[in-house]
């Protein structure tokens, strides 16, 4: 069974529904570490949509963000029987695993960004403005791996993935006062790297 292949909804039975509505995560995952496979199911039903939607945000590429739930889930389950109930949030954990391994996506996807390849010119209309995003994406993707490691994670855990600065601060283990330095310092130090693709990249009124 995988996440997305539907298996999962077929398995929802109203007892499995009432599991979901009247479990905490915590108990869920102890449940599940005793060999409770719905409360795997219904974990899973919680948290995948979460993590994917995280996961899309930074990678916008829908395959790769459901390798990365499927990942992030795995990781989850192999942690479940050494769980801690005092240890950090089920969601904070799989927020950070989560933007650890979308992170790790980023570099390959630039690692491998220098094989190009020859495209066949499309004038359909909406392609070239579909190209221009692209390559937007592309040079922020490029901007955001100049920046020191912490501005980068804060930057995209703010502007990407969308999270409030307590989530933050949470998930990064430091002050609101430091998510927000981070923050600032980071949008600067972007502004500044693409700078010279403004107009290129149809930023001028951004």
């Amino acid at each position: 069974m995988t996440i997305f292949d539907g298996s999962l909804e077929n398995s929802c039975t109203d007892d499995f529904l009432e599991t979901i509505k009247s479990h905490r995560d915590e108990e869920l995952l102890a449940r599940f570490s005793n060999g409770d496979r719905a409360a795997a199911l219904a974990l899973t039903s919680r948290l995948a949509p979460v993590v994917f939607s995280q996961a899309f945000r930074i990678l916008n590429d829908r395959a790769e963000a459901e390798d990365v739930t499927q990942e992030s889930l795995l990781r989850l389950w192999k942690a479940a029987p050494k769980w801690k109930a005092n240890k950090a949030k089920i969601t904070t954990w799989l927020y950070r695993v989560t933007f650890n391994l979308c992170i790790d996506h980023l570099r390959k996807s630039n690692r491998n960004s220098g094989d190009v390849q020859q495209e066949v010119v499309d004038d359909t209309p909406g392609v070239e403005c579909n190209l221009q995003n692209k390559e937007r994406l592309q040079a922020l993707r490029i901007a955001l791996e100049t920046l020191p490691d912490r501005q980068k994670r804060a930057v995209i855990l703010r502007h990407i993935v969308g999270l409030p600065n307590p989530d933050i601060s949470e998930i990064m283990g430091i002050s609101l006062e430091a998510v927000e330095s981070l923050v600032s310092r980071g949008k600067q130090a972007l502004a500044r790297t693409l700078a010279p693709q403004k107009k290129a990249l149809g930023l001028e009124d951004d």
